[in-house]
């Protein structure tokens, strides 16, 4: 059962995993360069994380994570002085005539949507992660046990019963 169960794991790694590379790569996005001013404009700590994949399509988990944390939440975090979108749209909706803040909303929503789904994208690698993880438990659990198995099958024929047929 084990050894089925890590077949199964395995799979749903790679099946997870695949999916998360394709639709990432799907989206075309690239980390901005090292020397660019995107990167250059992030605080020291944001910045030091998007210099790890400078210049480098987004595709896989870890990427997204890094985009969605230390690149796009800094600039949101400029768009209405640190609001949310969910702030700023109840104001835009008590001042309807307010172009900026209309703009504000729309450029908060665009930009926590994109951010909320590639924390999503990471959410489903790192499950992908647990089930690689899981599955080579499953396979080392599995051969132990049936080497503990053939072990005792090797045992019961080398010993004389003591009740039975064959018992003394």
């Amino acid at each position: 059962m084990l050894l089925a169960a890590a077949a199964l794991l395995f799979f749903a790694h790679g099946y997870v995993h695949g999916q998360v590379h394709d639709q990432l790569a799907e989206q075309s996005i690239t980390f901005p360069a090292k020397d660019s001013d995107g990167l250059k404009a992030l605080p020291e700590a944001d910045r030091k994380e998007v210099a790890k994949y400078a210049g480098e399509s987004l595709t896989t988990g870890a990427q997204a994570e890094v985009f969605a944390d230390h690149y796009i939440k800094v600039h949101l975090s400029e768009v209405a002085d640190g609001q949310t979108y969910s702030e700023v749209s109840t104001k835009s909706l008590a001042a309807p005539d307010d172009a900026a803040l209309a703009g504000q909303v729309q450029t908060l929503f665009r930009g926590e949507t994109l951010r909320g789904l590639l924390l999503n994208a990471y959410a489903f690698d790192t499950m992908a992660t647990v089930a690689l993880i899981a599955a080579w438990i499953s396979v080392v659990a599995g051969v132990v046990l049936l080497a503990l198995a053939a072990l005792g099958l090797w045992h019961a024929r080398r010993i004389t019963p003591l009740i039975g047929p064959g018992a003394a």
